[in-house]
This record gives C-alpha cells, sequence and structure tokens, in this order.
C-alpha cells in the first residue's frame, strides 16, 4: 500500500464529494497512465498508487474506514481491518472492475458506448473560400460552386461492405469495442486495436471504397450570396460537409466571402470610395462633370476653384446594408491632374496664363500667398 495520504495522492481535501474525487482521478489517471508514459517506471508506480487511492474513496464503506481508522481500515494484513473489510488487496475481481471499468472507458474507449451499441459520429464541417466581384457582392446573386471533398459511396451507401454483406462481430472484442489489459495489479480495458471501438469488422469490403464507405467527389452545389454581404462574411449550406459515420448527419458547409479588388472603388463597410482625377481647367472653372457609381454614370456639378482633396458625398450611392437594407454612401475624391507632355505652345501659353495671374495679386493664389507671407515672418523671426 502507498504511504501518502490518499487524499494528498489526489490533491483533494478530506471533505470532497464524490464527484470531486472522481474528477481527480481521471485527471490523474490521464497524466501517470503507462500508455502516456511509455518506460517510465516511476508514473507507474505513480498510477498505481492513485488507482490505490481511488479505489478506497470512491467506495462509501471503506471511506468511511479509512477517514476512521486510516490505511489500517482498509489493509488486508490488518485481520481485514476494522468492521471486516477486505482491504485493496481483494480488489482483483468484480470491485476492482466495477470502481475501474467506467472511468477507463470514458479516458481510454473510442467510438463505443456502454453495452457494445455501435456509435454514429456527425460528419466534419467544410469551408469554402468564394470570390466574387463587388458588383456581386452589392447586388447579390445565385451561382454554382464546385466543392470537392468526401461523399457517401453510391455502392454501399456508406457501410463500407460489399453489395449484399454485412459487418461482422469483431473476434478480437466479441462485439464490445474495448478490450481488457492486464498491469501488474491493476487490470483496465482499452479501445479494441482491431475494430477501433465499433465492435464489428468488415469481412467483405466494396470494391467502390475500399471500406472506407465514402469516396472523393466533386459536388455541385448552389450559393444564394445576399446583395450587400461583405468580405469575410460566411454563408452556411446545411448538410453539405463531410459524410457522417455509422449513419450520424453529415457535416455543414461554410462558404467564405472573398471580393475580388475594384478597378474603381475601395470599400469600407456600406461606403464606396473612389480617386476622381480632374483637369486644373475643370477645377478652376467648375462646371458639370460625369462621374461613375455601382449603378452607372451619373452627373455632378463642380464649384469654381475646387482643390485636390475635396471630397464629395453622393448619399444612397453606397452598398445597401446586408441587414438593414440602408444604403450607404459614395465619397468622390478629387485629385487635380497637373498636365505632362506639354507642347511648345502650351508651355507659352501657360506662361502667359501665370504672368496674367500675377498681374491680379494675391486674390487667384490666395493659399499660395498666405504660405510665403507666414514663411517670410519665420525667416524674420
Amino acid at each position: 500500500m502507498s504511504d501518502q495520504d490518499y487524499y494528498e495522492l489526489l490533491g483533494l481535501s478530506k471533505g470532497a464529494s464524490a464527484e470531486e474525487i472522481k474528477k481527480a482521478y481521471r485527471r490523474m489517471a490521464m497524466k501517470y497512465h503507462p500508455d502516456r508514459n511509455p518506460g517510465d517506471k516511476a508514473a507507474e508506480e505513480k498510477f498505481k498508487e492513485i488507482g490505490e487511492a481511488y479505489a478506497v474513496l470512491s467506495d462509501d464503506q471503506k471511506r468511511a474506514a479509512y477517514d476512521r481508522y486510516g490505511k489500517a481500515g482498509v489493509d488486508p494484513n490488518a485481520a481485514g481491518g476494522p468492521g471486516g473489510f477486505g482491504g485493496f488487496g481483494n480488489m482483483g475481481g468484480a470491485d476492482f472492475q466495477s470502481a475501474f471499468g467506467d472511468i477507463f472507458s470514458d479516458l481510454f474507449g473510442g467510438g463505443r458506448a456502454r453495452g457494445g451499441r455501435e456509435q454514429s459520429f456527425r460528419g466534419n464541417d467544410v469551408r469554402f473560400e468564394l470570390e466574387i466581384t463587388l458588383e456581386e457582392a452589392a447586388k447579390g446573386r445565385k451561382m454554382d460552386i464546385r466543392v470537392p471533398g468526401w461523399d457517401e459511396c453510391d455502392v454501399c451507401h456508406g457501410t463500407g461492405c460489399k453489395p449484399g454483406t454485412s459487418k461482422k462481430v469483431c473476434p478480437t472484442c466479441h462485439g464490445q469495442g474495448v478490450v481488457r489489459m492486464s498491469n501488474g495489479l491493476f487490470q483496465v480495458q482499452q479501445t479494441c486495436p482491431h475494430c477501433h471501438g465499433t465492435g464489428q469488422v468488415i469481412a467483405d469490403p466494396c470494391t467502390n471504397c475500399q471500406g472506407k464507405g465514402v469516396i472523393r467527389k466533386t459536388k455541385v452545389l448552389e450559393v444564394n450570396i445576399p446583395a450587400g454581404i461583405n468580405m469575410g462574411q460566411r454563408i452556411r449550406l446545411a448538410g453539405k460537409g463531410e459524410p457522417g459515420q455509422n449513419g450520424g448527419e453529415p457535416g455543414d458547409l461554410y462558404v467564405e466571402i472573398i471580393i475580388k479588388p475594384h478597378d474603381i472603388f475601395s470599400r469600407d463597410g456600406d461606403d464606396l470610395h473612389t480617386e476622381l482625377p480632374i483637369s486644373f481647367v475643370t477645377a478652376a472653372l467648375g462646371g458639370e462633370i460625369t462621374v461613375p457609381t455601382l449603378e452607372g454614370e451619373t452627373r455632378i456639378t463642380l464649384p469654381e476653384g475646387t482643390q485636390t482633396g475635396k471630397t464629395f458625398r453622393l448619399r444612397g450611392k453606397g452598398i445597401r446594408n446586408l441587414r438593414t437594407k440602408e444604403p450607404g454612401d459614395l465619397y468622390l475624391h478629387i485629385e487635380v491632374e497637373t498636365p505632362v507632355n506639354l507642347s511648345t505652345k502650351q508651355k507659352n501659353l501657360l506662361r502667359e496664363f501665370e504672368a496674367s495671374l500675377k498681374d491680379g495679386g494675391d486674390k487667384h493664389n490666395p493659399k499660395s500667398q498666405s504660405f510665403f507671407d507666414r514663411m517670410k515672418g519665420f525667416f524674420k523671426s
């Protein structure tokens, strides 16, 4: 028997509840189990000690004797201990299996329910990236997508068995899904390595899917893209993911939206932005100009003397919100373009034009005149 206090071994106080004892043992058993610490003698010894502690503390009668008399109350060498308990050393049979069977089924079992009933598993969800244009995101549309993945075998219908045959009881675990393994004083049950916990094996596998029950297939699915959807948002197609196992329901397909960069517009939420280049003559004289929107061209009026950086807001010319259906706005950011590749005649005309501006004083270039005045004052100070 271990020399350490059973409560201390499990990291518990003396008043711990039955559920707390079970949780503590589960945590410690997962940490020190020999399968997770191959060749580690210290871990193996620790595993035996915590098993000993759990065997006593999980039994109400043995725990009561231990709390009253200490280890003498459960020591088989102490004449059965007060109250006539058989002690930990007599737990090699039904008592031991009762104490450890359920918890080790939870810890190390897999894909198998108690009593040998095969469990079903839900299929995995699948993520699919769909690239669309800004116009498609704004207006919405229906489109077909081709999704590669796994689908239920259409020959065996997911059973993995050759048509006309069925699964057989596993000869290793006899349909239980678990096998018992001895580890010195202890005997634990683990998932059957032959059937992997299902309790059944395929004697005659389907030749179409090689017994997997699923095959690689590209599915063509229709996706309804709602108007106003944004970058990174997802559309869920229920039941269009990977097929389930043993009759489990299929997973879902999540279509993640990727919006292609646009030649003219950039998007900010429901608003659109674009840089609008204009000639310096148009900027100086003003007047009506044609500007782009997602719905086509429209015309706006520029005031005389429009400067680079001036922003015009067109209400309701953005993208309709996916939920509220309220449209965003379009922002036109003015950029006055300096002419290039001028002819001699054009250069001379510009020089004449500049001279005429100087004759008019600072009224034609108020910003430039103000800047140079401030610059002069800076150097004088």
